[in-house]
């Protein structure tokens, strides 16, 4: 009885530290889609802003891992994870960087609630976890919801279909990168140490589109004392975000960690509409309303949390 008690103990600590994490890392999602947008007012390069906050973000987190004393084995198995695991990082993110622009940072950070949805079925395909009907009618009804979303963005501004339609893709790349990391976690390596690994892979992927991209430009972004301000900022967002990233996903699983989607999307939004000025996307209540009831449902159907490794649908 006394173990018992202890274990459940234990558990509802961890949940408690797991959804502190959850609301931290949405949070900080959804700030740096904000400080995105500020900097390409400013005139920042947009790819080599990205590059360098994530390169700046892994000298960060590996002087954090150095001062822990923390594992930081560099053999196939991790440079396979910097790499895999940085690509599938990068590109959202590039994605997101380029669209901020075109379809605003509040479109953006709503196309951060679907990830949970996709994550799920791609653990259903892979038969890591089981089909339940509650789940895929939430499923079904967030996804509605995006499709509200990008055809009211394609219709409410001119030429922005194509950017609305890559900005709904990137759920998909997320989700593969959420099933990745967990499929693929070295053994024994520390969530700080991995962090600093997707981030420098991330940087070094970015690098020859930013030099083919944006030759040159390098240059501007330093002269400008404003870019050069939230590139810092941006670096000490991304630290946040990703330290603590890895360790909800080491608490709670992939699907759990794709739950900060939602915190993003109610964050970035009201951030994008009270701070930014930007107009609320058309629709956008409809959507938001499919979203949140399809969130309920699945989360109706949800499971108690696996053990570390295995698909988290708490």
């Amino acid at each position: 009885m006394a173990n018992t008690e202890l274990s459940r103990k234990h558990t509802d600590r961890a949940g408690v530290y797991a959804f502190g994490c959850l609301l931290l890392v949405g949070t900080f999602l959804a700030l740096s889609l904000v400080v995105a947008k500020l900097a390409d007012g400013a005139g920042a390069p947009r790819l080599t802003f990205l590059m360098l906050a994530m390169a700046g973000a892994a000298a960060v987190l590996v002087g954090i891992a150095a001062l822990q004393r923390q594992p930081m084995a560099l053999n196939r198995r991790t440079l396979e994870y910097a790499a895999v695991a940085g690509a599938l990082f990068a590109v959202p993110n590039a994605l997101a960087f380029l669209a901020v622009r075109h379809v605003g940072a509040g479109f953006i950070s709503l196309s951060f609630a679907f990830p949970i949805l996709i994550t799920w079925l791609l653990a259903v395909w892979l038969s890591l976890e089981r089909l339940r009907a509650m789940r895929l009618v939430g499923v079904l009804l967030g996804l509605a919801g995006g499709l509200v979303l990008a055809t009211a963005k394609a219709g409410g501004t001119d030429g922005a279909w194509g950017w609305a339609a890559l900005v709904l893709a990137m759920p998909l790349v997320i989700a593969l990168g959420n099933i990745y990391r967990t499929l693929r976690w070295p053994e024994g390596a520390s969530p700080v140490f991995l962090a600093a690994l997707m981030m420098l892979g991330g940087s070094l992927t970015l690098l020859p589109f930013a030099l083919s991209f944006e030759p040159g430009q390098l240059q501007e972004l330093t002269g400008s004392t404003a870019a050069l301000r939230l590139l810092l900022v941006e670096v000490g967002i991304f630290s946040v975000l990703y330290l603590f990233y890895f360790v909800l996903q080491k608490l709670a699983g992939p699907v759990y960690l794709s739950q900060i989607g939602t915190v993003a999307a109610l964050v970035g939004t009201l951030i994008a509409v009270l701070a930014l000025g930007e107009a609320p996307p058309p629709n956008l209540g409809l959507a938001g309303v499919l979203v949140a009831f399809g969130t309920l449902l699945f989360h109706r159907g949800a499971r108690t949390a696996t053990a570390r490794g295995d698909i988290s649908s708490a």
